[in-house]
């Protein structure tokens, strides 16, 4: 499984790719996880606001912080 998380760096993204990494944890879920930071590719995957997460390619959430359990339910819906 991939995992993208799409920021320039601000606390809220930061915050996004911890949970991220938490939930991933959590779960035991076999899972990369990558910070996209360039704005080119961020708004060729169709994001305008930051932070957003994308699983296997598909993007989950956009400008917002979830919480570890709401990234885990992601990562469950995703399988």
């Amino acid at each position: 499984m991939k995992i993208q998380i799409l920021g320039t760096g601000c606390p809220k993204c930061r915050t996004l790719e911890a949970n991220s990494r938490e939930a991933v944890a959590k779960m035991g879920v076999d899972a990369v996880i990558e910070k996209v930071t360039d704005l080119d590719e961020i708004m060729n995957m169709g994001v305008m606001m930051t932070p957003a997460l994308v699983i296997d390619g598909e993007v989950r959430s956009v400008g917002k912080v979830l919480s570890v359990d709401q990234i885990a339910a992601q990562l469950t819906e995703a399988k």
